[in-house]
């Protein structure tokens, strides 16, 4: 396989997708697909759709959002940012969508379901690999050896593209054994012994609680994914959706960010 990865397409089921992937800050059973978010007297229900790279700091800042607004709920879909962009377009019911990239917020921008994106957070990839690297994995131009097993993600999902972006930089050829939908499954698989390397976001080796070793390499600053969040047009509850964005956008949410491992970006 070329350093180009495979472009099939990620798209599944609307309605299985989203009872998959909706969960409220705390235990509890998901929402149905068909049930939006939604606002009555004081209970507020908001529904954020998120890269699955954003769950711990979107989790937290979910719990502060509720404690900070008694009586709303915040609900969590969190899968690949091409994926849920897919979704919105499909009409998925949701008021804030948080992406990987500029290019799978554009999907969602072109289909006017949102305006005015911003940009929150900057993500590094790192070489992940376990915690002993059997595989003696060292830098990225190892991943290209004929016996090293390879995870990565698919090319169309933020950190495939990433990916394809530092590969090439490098000029490299990796055949990866497998290509995964979002870079926590591409994780797990370096967790659980089933591949040698994987090349996913700094953070989610930290989120890893010391399951797996990262690995920096120089070719990972020239696929930094810019991370913008945007309030979907028609948000089922806008006034709680656009708090939620300032909440992210603010000090607090950068401290939360930066603690995970997320870069700050350059403010206007």
């Amino acid at each position: 396989m070329s350093r180009r990865l495979s472009r099939r397409a990620v798209t599944v089921p609307l309605a299985l997708a989203l009872a998959a992937v909706l969960s409220g800050c705390g235990a509890g059973d998901p929402a149905p697909a068909s049930a939006p978010a939604s606002s009555k007297g004081d209970a507020t229900t908001l529904t954020v759709l998120a890269a699955a790279s954003l769950t711990g700091t979107f989790t937290e800042l979910g719990k502060a959002f509720e404690a900070a607004h008694p009586g709303t709920t915040v609900r969590f879909g969190f899968g690949s940012s091409a994926t849920l962009a897919q979704q919105i377009v499909q009409g998925a019911p949701a008021d804030v969508f948080a992406a990987a990239s500029p290019a799978t917020m554009k999907t969602v921008t072109d289909a006017s379901m949102a305006t005015g994106p911003a940009v929150f957070a900057r993500n590094t990839l790192q070489i992940a690999v376990p915690a002993d690297n059997p595989a003696k994995v060292d830098d990225l131009a190892d991943l290209a050896g004929p016996k090293v097993k390879v995870a990565l993600c698919a090319e169309q999902v933020p950190c495939g593209a990433a990916a394809v972006r530092a590969l090439d930089a490098a000029g490299l050829k990796v055949t990866p054994v497998t290509l995964e939908q979002d870079v926590k499954a591409t994780l797990t698989k370096v967790e659980l012994g089933e591949v040698d390397a994987a090349l996913v976001y700094r953070t989610d080796v930290i989120a890893s609680g010391g399951k797996v070793r990262g690995i920096d390499f120089p070719e990972a600053e020239k696929a930094v994914n810019d991370y913008p969040i945007a309030v979907l047009s028609g948000a089922p509850a806008p006034e709680a959706a656009r708090r939620f964005v300032d909440l992210v956008l603010s000090r607090q949410g950068a401290e939360v960010l930066a603690k995970a491992g997320f870069q700050t970006p350059e403010r206007p």
